[in-house]
């Protein structure tokens, strides 16, 4: 059975520019995002510097723009200090946050190096939860301060002449959360990231910083945590901080499918209370969302399984921590996750996907053994490779599904980007049963289109996922059918699409 959908795409329509750092991703030190994941001075593929050269070429192939770093948890606990210097004088540290032993054997420098070598923006987190303002303020003095004082002439002696200049800076992680190290009210964080703000920016008033907003929409305090934030910072930030991550839940994998229309609200509601903010301080400063934490996660399983047994017992070195394997149905959900942060590209100014490597990553490794890229790899190099130019939301006519948690959702769910002659439209069909007949229709003459599918493999199933041993959901070219000002093409069900356009001159 087939059922029929409708894309209209007004390419002069004016729309948003694509915010490049959309797609930034994030890595943390925890369980082998860092050791065993992109450091492994062991492996047959490492640089001097102990870096995995496999995984550097999947991480440049990915296409992200920025990196988060170095958490997360791990960063309220974390003394920056502690990964400077010689490496056989770095101390070995607990890590609370994790349950790990960390070697400090990667830090700052090591890691801006590998960043710059990725072709990344390098966003840096300082410490808000064991530490406060003197130190954020001597981290960044550290980074970005040319020379001539104690900190910025440390960086010379550990190998830096010329400053890191790190533009893009995180006041802490989830401040909100019970479970984070040094969690605070939202008054006690506002004042903080205000005054830790402050002093940054006498020191550099250049730099961009993002102030902790909720860790999640379902967070009792959601809301009224950033009106308190943006009430001391409005004046001082230039984003606030969305984290949000979706997972499905047994028996109901259409409410999963529709996770997109669960962050459009989130991101909507966090959008008012910005502008309710600016209005009652009478504040005129733009303040962007960055959604530096997003992704599909078994949450339920890693706390109701995981994380009890894994936080006993000893201090281990790089444990395996949330390595979600990733299904075809998962690469769906992050692809109509890439699609609702370019539809909300007027507010949402950055986005990470969490994380790059190995937890609850798009790309996988083994010690000693080989990398490769998770099912939810695709739609999002796909995407940034792609995503150029302007952001039109079309008008979309298609079939409903129905879910628990969202009620009736369109089964297709699109976005399109243009960029001079190229269009290029991003759809997720969001049916499990039915494929879907398309037609997209431009206001131009189209003179070719190409379009590539990530979906269930011949033979396989929703529940098919890439692995050390055999990577079957790889993106497969899809048919597609010129006719004047229209492309015809059909979706299979379940399934993520790129639609390259290429207008008649």
């Amino acid at each position: 059975m087939t059922s029929a959908t409708r894309i209209a795409v007004a390419t002069n329509a004016d729309g948003p520019a694509v915010p490049r750092r959309v797609f930034g991703t994030f890595v943390e030190h925890m369980g082998r995002c860092v050791y065993d994941g992109i450091h492994e001075s062991a492996h047959p593929s490492a640089d001097a510097n102990g870096f995995r050269a496999d995984v550097l070429e999947l991480v440049r192939e990915l296409g992200a723009t920025v990196v988060r770093y170095p958490g997360g948890n791990f960063v309220s606990g974390y003394r920056w200090e502690d990964g400077v210097g010689p490496r056989e004088e770095r101390p070995v540290r607990l890590d609370a946050a994790w349950h790990s032993t960390e070697t400090n054997q990667v830090g700052l420098h090591e890691f801006a190096d590998w960043a710059e070598s990725a072709g990344l923006e390098l966003m840096e987190a300082v410490n808000l939860g064991t530490r406060g303002v003197a130190e954020a303020a001597e981290l960044l003095e550290y980074t970005n301060h040319p020379g001539g004082t104690a900190l910025s002439e440390r960086r010379r002696q550990n190998g830096r002449d010329e400053p890191f200049d790190i533009r893009l800076w995180c006041l802490g992680n989830e401040m909100d959360g019970p479970w984070q190290i040094g969690h605070k009210t939202a008054d006690e964080y506002g004042r903080l990231a205000a005054e830790s703000a402050r002093l940054m920016r006498f020191i550099d008033p250049d730099i961009e910083l993002v102030a902790a907003g909720s860790s999640n929409h379902e967070m009792p305090t959601f809301g009224e945590w950033e009106r308190t934030v943006l009430r001391h910072t409005a004046e001082l930030i230039d984003h606030i901080s969305v984290h949000a991550y979706y997972e499905e839940t047994p028996g109901d994998p259409a409410s999963f499918l529709a996770s997109g229309v669960a962050l459009s609200r989130y991101l909507d509601d966090v959008a008012a209370i910005i502008d309710e903010v600016r209005a009652e301080t009478g504040s005129t400063r733009a303040i962007g969302i960055s959604v530096d934490e997003w992704n599909v996660w078994n949450q339920t399983r890693w706390n109701e399984v995981d994380k009890p047994r894994v936080f006993t017992g000893d201090w281990p070195v790089a444990p395996r921590l949330i390595e979600d394997d990733y299904t075809v149905t998962d690469a769906v959900v992050v692809g109509s996750l890439l699609i609702t942060l370019l539809r909300h590209a007027d507010r949402v100014s950055m986005a990470n996907l969490a994380q790059l490597v190995n937890v609850i990553a798009p790309i996988r490794t083994e010690p000693g053994g080989p990398a490769w890229r998770q099912t939810t790899f695709f739609p999002f190099q796909l995407t940034a490779a792609a995503a150029h130019g302007t952001v039109v939301v079309p008008t979309v006519e298609s079939a409903s599904i129905e879910t628990t948690k969202h009620g009736a959702v369109a089964a297709v769910d699109a976005v399109a980007t243009v960029d001079g002659d190229e269009i290029v439209v991003f759809a997720a069909h969001r049916d499990l049963d039915e494929a879907s007949e398309v037609v997209i229709d431009l206001d131009r003459e189209i003179a070719a289109a190409d379009a590539l599918v990530v979906t269930v493999p011949e033979g396989g199933d929703r529940h098919t996922v890439n692995s050390a041993q055999a990577q079957p959901v790889a993106p497969a070219s899809l048919a597609t059918v010129v006719d004047g000002t229209r492309v015809h093409l059909t979706l299979p069900p379940l399934s993520w699409a790129r639609i390259t356009l290429r207008a008649a001159r």
